[in-house]
């Protein structure tokens, strides 16, 4: 399956109006962004587990990395609320699930296959740090390399600022709203904007809450 598989091109999916699609294992379904083969594929995804749904142990060969947005994912390593964000590098392994169900943003296969970076945060618990050159603006740093930066963005009611990335970016609406060109994104909509393409963002009434990783798409 191929689906938003050109880098070179910005993609905007609104998630939220996507049907959830069955995954092999019942109970876990899928609101695909972006994939490039089948089941075993590199792909970005909304995933969402039903109460008491699991997976078997298995290893993830090309990485995996998530955001969980609703209720509690668990595995053998811990329980992870609403506001984690993991990495598993390649070649760990663990048997997810949730006894509660919960909602989480998934990207597979997008690691450089040498990184055993292990990353394990409650974003609940960390402080919000201001960016001197955008007013108003503040991040809490995730995960950054010579590949990549993540972060989660908060921007301020009607916030007006355009940004230039390096090396592209993708992001995906948590709360609130922004307009970029025409595009309206909600909560749960999802843009990536290719290597030179700038953000240009007016943020909603509400302000609006955001996963960005940056950097990345140079090597897609």
């Amino acid at each position: 399956m191929d689906l938003n598989s050109d880098f070179s091109q910005r993609a905007v999916v609104h998630a939220a109006h996507l049907p959830w699609v069955a995954s092999p294992i019942p109970g876990v379904e899928r609101r695909m962004l972006d994939r490039v083969g089948d089941e075993i594929a590199r792909a970005t995804s909304i995933v969402r587990y039903a109460p008491g749904s699991r997976f078997s142990p298995h290893v993830h060969y090309g990485g995996e990395e998530f955001f969980v947005l609703d209720g509690v994912f668990q595995d053998e390593h811990a329980d992870f609320p609403a506001g984690s964000y993991i990495r598993n590098p390649p070649q760990t392994q663990h048997s997810p699930g949730s006894e509660q169900g919960c909602m989480i943003f998934v990207k597979l296969w997008q690691f450089d296959l040498d990184d055993r970076t292990a990353v394990s945060i409650d974003t609940n618990e960390i402080n919000r740090k201001v960016v001197a050159e955008r007013d108003g603006v503040t991040i809490i740093p995730l995960f950054r390399d010579v590949r990549e930066d993540v972060r989660l963005e908060h921007w301020p009611s009607n916030a007006e600022f355009t940004f230039q990335p390096q090396g592209g970016l993708e992001l995906l609406v948590l709360s609130g709203a922004f307009t970029d060109g025409e595009d309206n994104l909600v909560e749960h909509s999802w843009l990536r904007l290719p290597v030179g393409a700038p953000l240009q963002v007016s943020a909603g009434s509400m302000g609006c809450r955001v996963w960005v990783k940056e950097g990345h798409l140079r090597l897609a």
